[in-house]
């Protein structure tokens, strides 16, 4: 029977692994798309969309047997109910990867506004972030998910500079607003991606650690602890 039960554990972790990979995919097929402009990797997004919810009801579907016919206790315990959010967290960033394609094919219509660098660079942020995050969750490393919540501050800091860039042409040449909003929903649909790899691997630490970090409670605590932060004089 616990052979079973390991065996059921390893499926999931597979399946995850699995919706991990579609995932990373689609970000990178969709900024490709934009980078490129090649309207059918926009496309081919759009298709892989459905593989990515299938996976997350299967991810669903798996946790709650497990939950209903094994009982699991402690450890075991975290990790199913932290699968079932991590499924979700992925499912989420499989639809903003969905998002950009779709402006990636509004964009198209029109010439580009400028070359695109920043974006590119902030969506291999992203996917490494989803990419160590799995990995994180799969081998209970939670000094991996710590680097991955660090990181989520320099993909903020580029996006704020792409916005700072592209508000810049729209007040030099407001016939291109349109397009430039356009691209500044493709930053933001990142920066959420990278969100969600740091909620999953805020859920790594509390499936090592039986410890919540979310809301930047703990956070704080464990930036001060590690030198990130100066903690307040008393």
């Amino acid at each position: 029977m616990e052979r079973l039960f390991d065996e059921e554990l390893k499926n999931l972790k597979e399946k995850l692994l699995q919706m991990a990979a579609h995932v990373e995919e689609s970000i990178e097929l969709s900024i490709e798309g934009l980078k490129d402009r090649k309207e059918e990797l926009a496309l081919e997004v759009l298709k892989r969309e459905d593989s990515i919810n299938l996976l997350d009801i299967e991810v669903d579907e798996t946790c709650l047997r497990l939950l209903a016919l094994r009982q699991p206790m402690a450890g075991d315990l975290r990790f199913i109910t932290s699968a079932m959010k991590i499924g979700s967290e992925l499912e989420r960033m499989g639809d903003l990867a969905v998002n950009i394609a779709e402006r990636t094919l509004d964009l198209l219509k029109t010439p580009l506004l400028k070359p695109l660098i920043d974006i590119p660079r902030m969506a291999k942020m992203a996917q490494a972030m989803v990419r160590d995050a799995l990995y994180a969750f799969i081998n209970r490393d939670e000094n991996l998910a710590r680097d991955v919540c660090k990181r989520d501050d320099e993909v903020d800091s580029l996006n704020n500079q792409i916005f700072r860039e592209l508000l810049t042409y729209m007040i030099e040449d407001p016939s291109r607003i349109k397009e430039a909003v356009e691209l500044l929903l493709v930053g933001r649909y990142l920066e959420r991606i990278a969100d969600h790899a740091t909620n999953i691997s805020e859920d790594v630490i509390y499936l090592v650690k039986g410890k919540t970090i979310k809301h930047h409670i703990e956070k704080k605590r464990i930036a001060e602890s590690e030198g990130f932060a100066t903690p307040p004089k008393k």
